[in-house]
């Protein structure tokens, strides 16, 4: 009788330890799954999660013509979350056309949204400008138009993104860096203030690989992920349509990063279109963490491949989510072969 109870007591105990270690996995390593798409008709997505967890999405609007801003305290809440306007396109001259890509981060207690625009009389001569609004939320208060960042090269700039690394604060933005032609490479300057860049301005990718060239010569839309002693920095290429995909750049975090030499790039995507799961198109993503501090990825893509008319009339980019992983050497591992 006693071995048998004995024998029932160690089969209770390893089924306990059982039960805690898959809840372990469900707290720390589990698949996250997420209600996609998380916003329909909403590209080149930003989300910004707060201290105290509550999560931002801004995006580019089909129409071009506006940024609005949707908040709620989880990423799937994102999806219902009622959208506000917080800025309109100007009627006529500069900020009047091709709103794209904004971004919004908070610098010193102040918000900020960095955008891209063109002017009323030709809508690709794109530039990079800034909001700014000193409100508690990003959604309540007066946004302020403060201008735009002046670069060194005067060309067609977008996809502005900040970061700070050892203490100094840093623009990594797309720009026609071509002499000849048009394509767009990644640069990176110091910033003076939150609205003005010193000191050299580094081009740190260039188009150099076929799948970099479908179509147009594209890197753009950088999104920058410090992890494991490494800065990376993922970025998408190539026309939006079906082609497009991200690229990945890194950097030992003890290395200058304003030595172009100190970069890896990757000379393959690691992420792009996948039939399987009606996924075309990948791209412009940044990076969250979610409630459990995963590291989330939020992109745009399409659920189908075949587009009628330019790639940018159509509306049907949609924000998603998906988790990303981390191989034993430390790097992050999209799971092209894995559904969101």
């Amino acid at each position: 009788m006693l071995l048998k109870t004995e024998s029932n007591m160690n089969f209770l105990i390893t089924v306990f330890i059982a039960i805690m270690l898959m809840l372990s996995m469900n707290v720390s390593g589990q698949r996250i799954r997420f209600n996609n798409p998380i916003a329909e008709k909403r590209a080149d997505p930003w989300v910004y999660k707060t201290d105290d967890g509550m999560y931002y999405l801004i995006a580019t609007v089909p129409e071009y013509d506006r940024i609005v801003i949707r908040k709620a305290p989880t990423i799937n809440d994102l999806g219902a979350a009622k959208e506000k306007i917080v800025w309109n396109k100007h009627a006529i001259g500069n900020l009047a056309a091709n709103i794209w890509a904004p971004e919004l981060h908070k610098i010193d207690g102040v918000w900020y949204i960095y955008f891209a625009a063109g002017t009323s009389e030709d809508a690709f001569d794109i530039r990079m400008w800034v909001l700014s609004n000193g409100s508690a939320s990003a959604m309540e208060g007066e946004w302020k138009e403060e201008g735009r960042i002046v670069t060194k090269m005067e060309s067609f700039s977008l996809d502005a993104t900040v970061f700070e690394h050892k203490g100094k604060r840093y623009l990594l933005w797309a720009q026609n860096v071509f002499e000849e032609g048009h394509g767009t490479g990644l640069v990176l300057s110091e910033m003076k203030s939150p609205t003005e860049l010193m000191g050299p301005e580094v081009i740190i990718t260039k188009p150099d690989f076929n799948w970099e060239k479908v179509k147009y010569h594209v890197n753009e839309g950088p999104a920058v992920l410090m992890k494991n002693g490494k800065i990376f920095v993922t970025y998408s290429a190539s026309a939006t349509n079906h082609n497009y995909c991200v690229g990945l750049l890194w950097i030992d975090e003890s290395e200058d990063i304003l030595d172009v030499s100190n970069w890896h790039k990757s000379p393959g995507p690691v992420f792009y279109t996948n039939a399987d799961f009606m996924r075309f198109g990948p791209g412009h993503n940044c990076f969250t963490t979610s409630q459990h501090g995963e590291t989330v990825m939020i992109y745009h893509a399409r659920d189908y491949k075949e587009i009628q008319g330019h790639e940018l009339d159509d509306p049907n980019r949609a924000t998603r989510a998906r988790a990303v992983k981390w191989t034993p050497s430390g790097f992050p591992d999209f799971m092209q072969k894995i559904g969101d």
